[in-house]
């Protein structure tokens, strides 16, 4: 039974996007979703979201990003709303941190969850599990040794590994064989190339990649919708750090950014 808020709190982009797309799919019937930004947002907006029913869906999801300004900013009426939420819609704060000890955070816990999007410790052990939980196959240890490695600790393209994985295996079993054979490493890497086109303001050669990548994988367009939601809010996050002065290098490591140009 969903709850009636949540705290996704974290720093891993793919995790947080991951577990609002749960909380949609846990919803029966169809979900209206409004999205808010915690730097500009106003209280009164997104309480009143959350308090009128809506017309055309089953259920409402509000969404705060960037969370921590919005409690900051509203911290007392907050804790009230949350101390005592009766119906409507369900509060989604998106948070890179929230101190356990504070009284908001135990609020949450009290009325809805709190939901660690860190990034793992054990990035193989984390790969075996997201196999079998989401993806139905057996992911060897030596494979997810090797996907880890080609990949790295970016958790978003390793799913997107695992799905293109399963799709090319015969018996549940995914070997390093099979890993260290994939093509997908380049078409990801391509996908990457798009990504730096458009941040880059080269439309036409974004648009001209993006063509050959349909060509070559059908699956790329639904691929890159993940992609693409990862990159737009990389490219928010990069704009929020220049305006506040922030280093390049600074914001390359933030947001993940390579190469940092």
């Amino acid at each position: 039974m969903p709850k009636p808020v949540y705290a996704l709190v974290g720093k891993d982009l793919f995790l947080q996007l991951d577990k609002l797309a749960q909380l949609v799919r846990e919803f029966q019937g169809d979900v209206q979703r409004i999205d808010f930004d915690g730097e500009t947002a106003e209280l009164a907006g997104v309480l009143d979201e959350l308090r009128t029913f809506t017309m055309f869906a089953g259920h409402k999801i509000v969404v705060v990003r960037n969370a921590e300004t919005f409690i900051t900013r509203y911290r007392e009426q907050l804790e009230r709303y949350i101390a005592d939420v009766s119906g409507g819609g369900t509060l989604v704060l998106r948070c890179n941190s929230l101190p356990a000890n504070q009284r908001i955070y135990k609020l949450i816990i009290k009325s809805g969850q709190v939901v660690d999007c860190n990034p793992p410790k054990d990035l193989v052990k984390w790969a075996a599990e997201r196999a079998k939980q989401y993806h139905q196959i057996q992911l060897l240890l030596d494979a997810a040794r090797l996907l880890c490695e080609l990949i790295g600790d970016d958790l978003g393209r390793i799913d997107n590994e695992l799905a293109k994985l399963a799709l090319q295996n015969n018996n549940g079993k995914i070997s390093a064989d099979l890993v260290s054979t994939s093509v997908s490493f380049q078409r990801e890497q391509e996908m990457w190339d798009m990504t730096n086109e458009l941040a880059a303001g080269h439309a036409d050669s974004a648009v001209r990649r993006w063509r050959q990548l349909v060509q070559l994988d059908p699956s790329t367009e639904y691929r890159a919708v993940t992609w693409l939601t990862m990159w737009l809010e990389k490219v928010r996050k990069a704009l929020t750090m220049l305006q506040q002065g922030c280093s390049r290098g600074e914001i390359a490591k933030a947001a993940r950014l390579f190469p940092p140009s």
